[in-house]
């Protein structure tokens, strides 16, 4: 089963992905970590995301990159924290080409393996702000992303000041 969850910076996305994967029953809990360490901010959130996950089961996998040609283990429950920094560290790099479909090949095959993916992401399109050429060229291809996750998806869920609104529902 595949379910994305998006929501805005500090909405409670995390917290409500984290409690999908806890409450599916599934012992084997592997959280993919996509965030590079670049400065103490980045430090500070992901030592907060280590905090919430603490105790609950979760084994980690670094993946910056390369969804597509990592295994996750067959039948775990999968947490993958987030789509929008794994397609940042993909569409930026040296092979920034296809990117969009690099990471939609990783997320489906990972999908198919797992016996649950939860998938977050970041809202980043309400802001109203004009922007460089080439970050809204970057925007357009995570929007084309994350319209695809969600159309594969059994559950959509768009988290807002904490509470899940559901746009499509799935029960784990």
């Amino acid at each position: 089963m595949l379910i994305l969850v998006s929501g805005g910076s500090g909405s409670g996305k995390s917290e409500f992905a984290e409690s999908l994967v806890v409450s599916s029953g599934l012992t084997e809990r592997v959280y993919l970590a996509t965030m590079r360490v670049w400065d103490e901010e980045s430090a500070r959130r992901v030592e907060r995301h280590r905090a919430m996950r603490a105790g609950k089961g979760f084994s980690t996998l670094e993946c910056p990159a390369g969804l597509d040609r990592l295994e996750v283990p067959a039948g775990a429950a999968v947490l993958l924290e987030d789509l929008t920094n794994l397609f940042a560290n993909e569409y930026f790099s040296q092979t920034g080409a296809g990117a969009c479909d690099r990471v939609l090949a990783g997320v489906e095959r990972a999908a198919g393996r797992a016996a649950l993916l939860v998938v977050v992401a970041n809202e980043l399109f309400s802001d109203g702000m004009d922007y460089e050429p080439t970050t809204l060229a970057y925007l357009a291809e995570l929007a084309r992303l994350n319209r695809a996750v969600a159309a594969r998806a059994e559950g959509v869920y768009e988290v807002v000041c904490g509470i899940p609104v559901a746009w499509k529902e799935a029960t784990p």
